[in-house]
């Protein structure tokens, strides 16, 4: 964008150019005197980051002040996006970027001689994520004040993100991320719009360990912190708001006074550890309730929130739908249905289907995952111990349910069983999937092989029972920090070719498919493309002294570990073509790196021990000289936004190699693309729909359907591939000679009955020999690298449909009903 827009939008916040001019870069200079009480000459980097981000922060502060006025006084119907995770990355560069100030930091960051980009690396990526859907999160958050849908994201304030990955002897080891151990410059507490929680039961220290005391009600407080989304442009200035567990009572004296020390801050343990960590151990009880706990307060915050907000402009609750939408990010805020219907009881004395009524039209459900394990069910006991009123309305909605089931289906108990919120057996629970899909209007799945399965299979009798409330919207991720930001090089040769509309309508990229065949474009991109490899190439040398040869083939695979994403499959490849290498050493064999990152969740151990396969995998090949300049794996640990911004760019292939049926949608598959990688995957998730976009012959897909998949459970025996297929059983029986482990002999005995014994439940050996058929076709194309660049151009200008904005839009369209709000 022009300096003189840049300065025109400074005008228009109130803040003149003149801030940022000459040796008077006032804002900055303040914010080091007065904030941090330093000289200017002597401040810290960290002093230098805080204080250029407030100095932003003042800038955009009277916008966002403005974005709030504007919506009290037209009073819009509002969006407010309930998750667990927003996975935001660093912040300074993306709102500077949106708030199109980047010319004006820059140089005022060359006047004081400071490093800008060190400035910018000062800061950590934010601790209040983990996967894709706290990364969708962040997207949509973006979108709505990008195209001006008021709109407000609600999530919690983890002091600690979900860990700090370092590698030992190749295994993950978990540290603390204590990501908020400086102050954070975007957030401003709002001490006096705390909400109370009420909880019946309290706690108090046992053992060392808090005990809950039932019956004993008590209060926690939600304390909220704002942190700015800044639309792109810098016009709409929308809210995330996260919440801090406080607790009114923090101390007893008397407690104290007697010597209990620890009990006397029993209260205070209890508020504090509630928003202590992102995504607590699950593997024991205790880890188990804290996160039911989480689940709870984060809606009982929102929600008491959001009314709040209503009540100030609307005295009739019956216009709660036309003023409010509330959509459920995930099973994770599904106590939104029993809680709205008790704030709708029990405060505004409704009645029961008024209430009902009023909860169905305000409340919408996003499902993220097929897997069974992933659809949350709470033992129905502690909801009777903590929120016993939050049960009877459950129970109720059960029964009337039922009744409508049984009244449909007459002698159908087994459908009856099926549909049912309250999941029979040895330790009764709440099917927090089904509470959602039946106390909101609309249940959507995020890619339409997803959609499709979600409702023929996962939830099949629910959906024949409420037909209309199923509807598919596919992922889309931001094109401002996913190729604005993160590839300046590649987004300079588009904009020069296209201009920069396509920066906020994605589909504009589609005027690079007549320059495919443009042989100057090709080569602009393979510059841009080189450019990027070297840069991240530089950045490893630097951070980690692993030097990887940026002229060779980058192919990546980051996500977190889980079977189903199948980064054993990958390394199986590797290993097959490294065995490839042992047996004729004199093959040709273009350079290449095989790049993964990705967490393993603490309590998954078979995730673990795959990762710890990949380290052990890539000091092998490290140390054979036959691999050497030829190919190289490379693990990158504590994978996060700052290294995906910084390895997509870079990347040439990217390995979406799911077990097809099993991944929802997928986002970093469309950050890819947009960036100019081909793919190499199954037809899962949304990749289906990718390369429908761009053309199947533009893809490298390969392996078995969701129908072929789910079709062969009954005979499928991996035994069969070790038996029949050389290059499978070769790469199996070196893995489990210890070949890999020569130190650990046995170490991966795991991997052995996941793949064999075990009956490889992820089908791996099923689609290995199509992998390795699709791989040999992508390296074919490699050695060509006109004819690269040409399917790499075509993905770019086909994947204007993942946009987030595009989801959004169908979002506001299709299952809110909200509408743009201008702000003046």
């Amino acid at each position: 964008m022009k300096q003189e827009r840049t300065k025109e939008l400074l005008q228009q916040y109130g803040v003149g150019p003149i801030q940022f001019s000459g040796t008077n870069d006032a804002l900055y200079e303040r914010h080091l005197t007065f904030d941090h009480v330093v000289d200017v000459k002597k401040a810290s980097v960290r002093d230098q980051f805080e204080a250029a981000a407030r100095a932003v922060r003042d800038i955009i502060s009277q916008r966002w002040l403005l974005t709030e006025r504007t919506y009290a006084e037209k009073n819009p119907k509002q969006v407010y996006y309930l998750s667990m995770e927003f996975l935001l990355g660093r912040s300074f560069a993306n709102n500077i970027t949106n708030a199109l100030l980047a010319p004006l930091v820059e140089q005022a960051a060359v006047r004081k001689g400071i490093d800008h980009l060190v400035v910018t690396e000062t800061e950590p990526d934010a601790g209040l994520g983990n996967g894709g859907l706290g990364r969708l999160a962040a997207c949509f958050i973006d979108s709505m004040a990008t195209m001006e849908i008021p709109g407000m994201g609600y999530g919690l304030r983890y002091e600690y993100g979900i860990f700090r990955q370092t590698i030992q002897d190749g295994w993950q080891c978990e540290q603390p991320d204590n990501w908020l151990r400086y102050p954070d410059p975007w957030e401003v507490p709002r001490l006096e719009e705390a909400v109370e929680v009420k909880l019946n039961c309290s706690f108090e220290v046992r053992g060392g360990a808090l005990h809950p005391i039932i019956g004993r009600p008590s209060i926690l407080l939600g304390i909220p912190f704002d942190r700015p989304v800044v639309g792109y442009g810098g016009k709409t200035i929308n809210t995330l708001r996260l919440w801090a567990a406080g607790t009114p009572d923090y101390f007893d004296f008397q407690q104290f006074s007697r010597g209990d020390f620890v009990g006397a801050l029993a209260e205070t343990l209890t508020a504090e550890s509630l928003t202590r960590v992102l995504y607590p151990d699950d593997s024991t009880s205790m880890g188990q309730g804290l996160r039911f706990l989480q689940e709870y307060f984060l809606v009982a915050c929102a929600l008491g929130d959001l009314i709040r907000r209503f009540r100030r402009g609307n005295s009739d609750w019956n216009t709660l739908p036309d003023k409010v939408a509330i959509q459920l990010n995930d099973t994770h805020p599904t106590m939104a249905v029993p809680e709205l219907m008790r704030i709708l009881l029990d405060e505004a004395q409704l009645g029961w289907d008024e209430a009902w009524g009023l909860t169905q039209r305000t409340l919408a459900y996003t499902n993220h995952t097929l897997l069974p394990e992933a659809l949350e069910k709470w033992p129905l006991e502690w909801f009777e111990a903590m929120l016993p009123r939050h049960l009877e309305i459950i129970l109720e909605i059960n029964r009337r349910l039922l009744e409508v089931v049984r009244n449909r289906y007459p002698g159908d108990e087994d459908r009856v069983a099926r549909v049912s919120l309250v999941e029979e057996g040895g330790r009764r629970k709440i099917r927090m999937a089904n509470l959602a899909i039946v106390g909101s209007h609309s249940t959507n799945g995020v890619a339409a092989i997803h959609s499709r399965l979600l409702r023929t299979m996962t939830v099949k009798e629910l959906a024949e029972l409420y037909p209309e409330r199923f509807n598919n919207k596919t992922n889309g991720v931001t094109p401002r920090r996913w190729l604005r930001l993160c590839n300046p090089t590649l987004s300079g040769v588009i904009t020069d070719a296209i201009g920069d509309g396509w920066i906020t309508d994605l589909s504009e990229l589609s005027q690079l498919k007549k320059l495919a065949d443009d042989r100057q474009f090709q080569d602009a991109f393979l510059k841009a493309k080189r450019q990027s490899k070297s840069q991240f190439a530089q950045w490893l040398k630097t951070t980690s002294g692993q030097s990887v040869d940026p002229n060779g083939m980058f192919d990546s695979q980051v996500k977190r570990l889980h079977e189903y994403k199948r980064q054993l499959l990958n390394a199986l490849r590797v290993v097959v073509l490294y065995n490839r290498l042992r047996e004729n050493p004199n093959q040709t064999m273009a350079p290449r790196t095989f790049f993964f990152a990705g967490k393993a969740a603490p309590a998954y151990h078979l995730a673990k021990v795959i990762l710890k396969f990949l380290n052990n995998l890539a000091g092998t090949i490290d140390g054979d000289p036959v691999a050497s300049g030829r190919i190289k794996v490379v693990f990158l640990p504590e994978y996060c936004v700052s290294l995906a911004e910084r390895l997509i760019p870079a990347t040439d292939v990217s390995n979406q190699i799911s077990t097809a049926g099993y991944e929802a949608s997928g986002t970093s598959n469309m950050k890819f693309m947009m960036n100019g990688a081909l793919t190499l995957g199954t037809r899962d998730g949304a990749t289906i729909e990718m390369a429908e976009e761009a053309g199947e012959d533009n893809f490298f897909l390969f392996g078995l359907t969701a129908d072929q998949v789910a079709d062969s459970r009954g005979w499928y025996d991996p035994r069969w591939h070790h038996q029949h297929e050389p290059e499978t059983r070769a790469a199996l029986d070196l893995i489990f000679s210890n070949y890999f482990s020569r130190n650990e002999p046995g170490v991966f005995a795991a991997l052995e009955h996941a793949l064999l014994s075990g009956g490889d439940h992820y089908m791996h050996l099923a689609d290995l020999t199509s992998y390795l058929n699709a791989d040999r076709e992508v390296c074919d194309l490699y050695a060509k690298p006109n004819e690269w660049a040409r399917k790499a151009i075509l993905n770019i200008a086909a994947s204007g449909k993942f946009s987030s904005d595009r989801t959004i839009a169908e979002y506001a369209a299709g299952i809110w009903n909200a509408k743009p709000c201008p702000i003046p």
